[in-house]
């Protein structure tokens, strides 16, 4: 039995922050030349990673990595207030910022928390660059929560002056029973604005959920570094519908379509387009026939450092 119909799910891929962040480091490399350094992937996807490293793009890990002079661009994930220094004290060239404002939004709460006393506790995945970067902007205050037993062992000195923020590539989905054990914990605490969630990660997952009512199966193309994409898969699971994550279309494994006539396709908020038209490209010359599902229409779009504006 041959996939008789393929649903692209919309909205997918790019959000604005992703857009921003890659236009970032193409009018770098436009305006500056290589060699360029970024710090952590620019986005998680192998595929624009690779790209810009042949252009002569090295993303690195550590502020050790980078040499004196260089010009060095920060990822959208965000990074901590020590990482700056440590930029600061190399004397580069140029360095320009191309973190996504939802998550520097983030950045300021922790701070202005941390001002007003608060004990933060902080929804994510610890090892998360985001997170990480986070963290960093008040380490003695921030407690990280990963999961719902963290939820129920974390402690602060004064129970009574706590503030909750989130990873913002998490959605309310994601965070709600974490949310909710924490609160029956602190009840005076703070809850995290919903504008903290990234209306990109809200919006794909919805997009999922109404996509696993019409679909046998859900492939979701994405990296498996990418913390969105990954949330795809588990949404559709949810949903009762199997799901996989491929980086591309020759990653698709045949024995998962046996059985399958209406097969879904998404894409994680870092993804070219182009990897998921190839994806429902390989179906339509086979003779299925590719629709879309969704209604929600994005218009968002950050600006673009003024280094490279």
């Amino acid at each position: 039995m041959a996939v008789k119909k393929v649903i692209l799910a919309q909205p997918r891929g790019f959000c604005a922050g992703v857009e921003m962040a890659i236009e970032t480091v193409e009018r770098a490399l436009n305006k500056y030349g290589p060699p360029l350094y970024v710090f952590h992937e620019i986005v998680h996807n192998r595929y624009v990673v690779q790209d810009f490293g042949r252009r002569g793009v090295t993303f690195v890990q550590s502020m050790g990595d980078v040499p004196s002079g260089a010009r060095l661009v920060f990822s959208a994930h965000g990074v901590s207030p020590e990482v700056w220094d440590q930029a600061r004290a190399k004397g580069l060239q140029i360095l320009v910022d191309a973190t996504c404002p939802l998550v520097e939004k983030v950045h300021r709460e922790v701070r202005r928390y941390a001002a007003q006393g608060y004990w933060i506790l902080l929804v994510g995945h610890r090892n998360h660059d985001e997170i990480m970067g986070t963290f960093g902007e008040a380490p003695d205050r921030v407690r990280v929560v990963g999961s719902l037993e963290e939820a129920r062992q974390v402690s602060v000195p004064d129970p009574e002056k706590v503030a909750v923020l989130t990873q913002t590539t998490l959605s309310v989905d994601d965070t709600r029973e974490i949310t909710e054990a924490l609160k029956q914990r602190f009840p005076r605490m703070i809850t995290p604005p919903k504008e903290d969630i990234c209306y990109a990660t809200q919006n794909r997952q919805d997009a999922v959920k109404a996509l696993a009512r019409a679909v046998d199966l859900v492939l979701v193309v994405g990296s498996k570094h990418s913390e969105n994409s990954n949330q795809l898969c588990r949404v559709a699971r949810s949903r009762g519908v199997p799901a996989y994550l491929i980086n591309d279309v020759n990653e698709i494994d045949p024995k998962w379509l046996a059985g399958v006539e209406r097969l879904g396709i998404t894409s994680g908020a870092s993804v070219p387009e182009q990897l998921v038209q190839e994806t429902a490209d390989h179906f339509a010359g086979r003779g299925a026939k590719v629709t879309s599902l969704g209604l929600i229409e994005e218009n968002v779009h950050f600006a673009l450092p003024a280094e490279v504006a």
